[in-house]
């Protein structure tokens, strides 16, 4: 029976997923190219006949990673942010700004730099496209467990870093405080609210694992 409502009716267990597609640019101006982004408008061809002009905000990726200890408690990291002129609750995590790098090597070597901690079980949690109105950031967000001190770590945190704190919370503390709106880091909430959710669906253990090396 319809629902009344616009659109496709998918049921329970239907394929259900994004897909490749690219319209075709016509005219591209870059107008600006730093360090961390680059930026550039384009002029785009829809199926219509129409054409519209883009800004895309070019990014190099990123890689987060929800460290989760044997007491069920998750590592946040509380790390001033000038943009939004707050001090936010967030997961390790950085660019993917190491030429060739896969991404869960970016993700260990983010967790041994801003944690100083290693982990010997890694699973997929989550991957996702945070703007894609406007930017080509792409990002994979990692669980890792079986944590371990990084003794051997000797990198310099400096600017923000350098006054950054680190405290341990129980999963079900850190997604009340999403939910409270008390932590609004988006890579941060939707890493605890996906690894909340996949304790439901089937235990973490039942997230593709994945190899260091």
């Amino acid at each position: 029976m319809s629902s009344g409502l616009p659109g496709t009716i998918r049921h329970a267990g239907d394929p259900l997923g994004d897909s490749a597609e690219r319209w075709p640019v016509t005219a591209s101006e870059r107008g600006y190219d730093g360090s961390f982004v680059s930026v550039r408008v384009d002029t785009v061809a829809a199926p219509d006949g129409a054409s519209f002009d883009r800004t895309v905000v070019e990014h190099e990726g990123a890689v987060g990673v929800l460290a989760l200890d044997g007491e069920g408690r998750v590592l946040l990291l509380s790390q001033y942010r000038h943009a939004v002129g707050r001090r936010l609750l967030e997961i390790p995590a950085g660019i993917r700004d190491v030429s060739g790098e896969a991404p869960v090597l970016a993700a260990a070597r983010e967790l041994a730099e801003e944690a100083s901690l290693r982990a010997a079980d890694w699973r997929i949690l989550l991957e996702l496209y945070p703007s894609p109105g406007v930017m080509d950031e792409h990002w994979m967000i990692y669980l890792a467990r079986d944590l371990q001190v990084a003794e051997d770590s000797d990198f310099v945190r400096v600017h923000e870093e350098a006054d950054m704190s680190a405290v341990w919370v129980p999963l079900d503390d850190a997604v009340a405080a999403v939910f409270d709106r008390r932590l609004c880091d988006s890579m941060a909430a939707v890493a605890l609210l996906a690894a909340q959710a996949a304790l439901v669906r089937g235990g973490l253990d039942a997230l593709d694992e994945v190899a260091l090396g």
